[in-house]
């Protein structure tokens, strides 16, 4: 304990230090070129593509290790998107900037989660860990539209594209005041992401080889390195290193945890959470339905989501002249332990995880308003309550009016509804007295990459459960995420997972099906699934890759590199997008699960290195 290796570390901090203010670094998303879906030969209207299996090809060896995969047959026709042509960001960064995931081994000792209160996990005792990052520089701050590669997914949602206010962010949420003066004159900041050719030539594995290989060997990495360079225009695998090795990926999980959400649930599905009425007259039953974003009221952690103060409102007036006399907690549709069991023994009290509860407010977190005013100084950390459900139910018994032993709950079962008559007024037991629901699927995927939220991806994974019949917990999810990305046409031989964040060393996947999931997400042949890209940082820009492709030797990658990263101690990942210097359009997975002791600093430099070569070359 209290060394880097044996403690989570957000994405190059030691993000423990609590209570000090945020930099106002600019952070979130960025403007990108103009985007267009690929359309199936002789439907300009929708793809055909369907779920055609993704494989892969083996037309020539690459390097000591086969790629093993074929050339599927085009993945779906046409050309990749090109992701969006209005700046996609966040108005206030302090908000939202958060750092990625992970840590080291231990013996797992949870806190009581049935201890009285529902306080606190925590305190939060800081580990010795290397000095932070320098402050973020400060860059116009984008405001907030989607890209027009999800123009389809917006219409299912049913959200008008507008460029909303601050604060409102992501189409739908609560304008904010207006901005001072001097931050509303502001310019739009101009395109980050070079634009795609699809017209391009494709590196040749030659060209690829003799651009990695001497970087991949690189002592920083490891004795492990594992690598996938795919086409994302014909899904042709262009370079392999170990690109079928099951990987530790650390905190790219989520972009599996994304792509099978989005293909279970949709992008415009929305998470409830319900209140019911009770056994008696004047009970209500408040019934978790898995929002993780769920507030207290309008100064909420997430900006948009639902509230418990509009649900307590609906429940006011369904009870007419009944008065409410107690609150009970149904948070059972999530199942099994609320920590899974291979995570390490410090994720409880580290600030980045939480009990993984079917009802909760703000991710768990004990302060929301303090949390967001610090987001950025403590890159994401946060005290979270132990028993989040619990503490739900209490500040929904106070918004409802109750007080001292009445405003105490318990965790029971809503009654199912009867369809019989109300009896003096009182509606009858299970009858549905409120509803609220969650933001749209495609802006909680959004949040979960960009910040890269563990609590958000547990529960998200959870809806992959439910969705496919199987148990709400983190067995089901793994479970469920395996036979969704079965159904995508991809390997899932190729995935192991015991989680949806990428906190648990045991999961495994490979550097290919990664580039398969990009791939099948960005050539158009299931539009639903772009919206994985809304949220993916840029180098040297955004999120997590922020502070990242500063020096001189990865400056290449600087706005053009586009991707998911993770960080376990020895573990360091990279996935995503890069356009090359001709214009063409790659995806890659650069994965290390054997990095050097306290190297990350390093070894995330080597990993900078190898994606910025894809950006500074042909290849050719």
């Amino acid at each position: 304990m209290g060394r880097e290796d044996s403690h989570y570390r957000p994405e190059g901090v030691d993000g423990r230090k609590f209570g000090s203010p945020g930099s106002g670094g600019a952070t979130g998303r960025v403007p990108v070129p103009d985007a267009q879906f690929p359309r199936a030969p002789g439907d300009p209207g929708r793809s055909d593509a369907g779920s055609a299996a993704v494989g892969r090809a083996n037309p020539q060896r690459y390097g000591p290790d086969p790629v093993g995969r074929a050339n599927p047959p085009q993945y779906g026709s046409g050309h990749p998107p090109q992701y969006g042509s209005e700046p996609v960001g966040r108005a206030r960064p302090e908000q939202f900037a958060g750092r990625a995931a992970p840590y080291g081994g231990g013996q797992v000792r949870w806190p009581d989660q049935d201890g009285p209160g529902g306080g606190p996990v925590g305190p939060v005792a800081p580990p010795t860990a290397p000095e932070p990052p320098p402050p973020r520089r400060r860059r116009p701050l984008p405001l907030a539209v989607l890209a027009t590669v999800l123009v389809v997914v917006l219409a299912a949602v049913g959200l008008a594209v507008v460029r909303p206010g601050p604060v409102a962010g992501w189409l739908g949420g609560e304008a904010a005041a207006p901005a001072a003066s001097a931050e509303a004159s502001e310019p739009d900041p101009s395109a980050v992401l070079a634009e795609p050719d699809p017209n391009a030539p494709v590196p040749s594995a030659d060209g690829l080889r003799a651009a990695l290989e001497p970087l991949i060997r690189a002592a920083a990495l490891g004795d492990r390195v594992n690598v996938s360079v795919a086409d994302v225009a014909t899904g042709q695998a262009l370079y392999g290193s170990g690109q079928d090795a099951p990987t530790v990926p650390a905190s790219v999980t989520k972009l599996a945890t994304a792509v099978t959400v989005l293909a279970a649930r949709g992008p415009a599905y929305r998470i409830p959470t319900r209140a019911v009425a009770g056994a008696t007259p004047g009970e209500v039953v408040i019934v978790g339905g898995g929002d993780p974003t769920l507030a207290v009221d309008k100064n909420g952690f997430y900006p948009g989501a639902a509230r418990l103060d509009d649900l307590a409102a609906q429940v006011r007036n369904a009870l007419g002249g009944t008065a409410p006399t107690r609150v009970t907690v149904d948070s059972s549709l999530f199942s099994g332990p609320v920590y899974e069991p291979g995570w390490d023994d410090d994720i409880p009290t580290g600030g980045f995880g939480a009990p993984i509860t079917a009802l909760m407010t703000d991710g768990a977190r004990r302060d929301a308003e303090a949390a967001r005013k610090n987001f950025d100084a403590t890159h994401g950390a946060a005290e979270r309550f132990a028993q989040p459900d619990l503490t739900a139910g209490r500040q929904f018994a106070r918004l409802l009016g109750l007080s001292g032993d009445a405003a105490e709950v318990k965790r029971g079962k809503a009654p199912a509804a009867s369809g019989a008559s109300a009896t003096a007024g009182a509606p009858t037991p299970g009858t549905e007295l409120g509803k609220v629901q969650s933001l749209p699927m495609v802006r909680l995927v959004d949040i979960m990459i960009s910040d890269s939220d563990n609590v958000i991806a547990e529960t998200l994974a959870r809806q992959v459960a439910l969705a496919r019949k199987q148990p709400a917990s983190f067995a089901g999810g793994a479970a469920a995420t395996d036979a969704v990305i079965g159904e995508l046409g991809l390997p899932a031989d190729e995935i192991s997972l015991a989680d949806g964040s990428g906190l648990s060393r045991t999961n495994r996947i490979s550097p290919s099906l990664l580039t398969d999931l990009i791939t099948l997400a960005g050539n158009g042949s299931h539009p639903e699934l772009a919206a994985i890209f809304g949220g993916l940082p840029v180098g040297g820009w955004s999120g997590t890759l922020d502070d990242r492709y500063q020096a001189a030797v990865t400056k290449a990658g600087a706005g053009v590199v586009r991707a998911k990263t993770g960080t376990l101690s020895r573990v360091n990942a990279i996935a995503g997008l890069v356009t090359t210097a001709d214009g063409r359009l790659l995806t890659f997975a650069v994965l290390t699960d054997q990095a050097p002791e306290n190297s990350t600093d390093a070894t995330r430099q080597a990993l900078d290195r190898i994606t910025s070569a894809l950006a500074g070359c042909g290849c050719r």
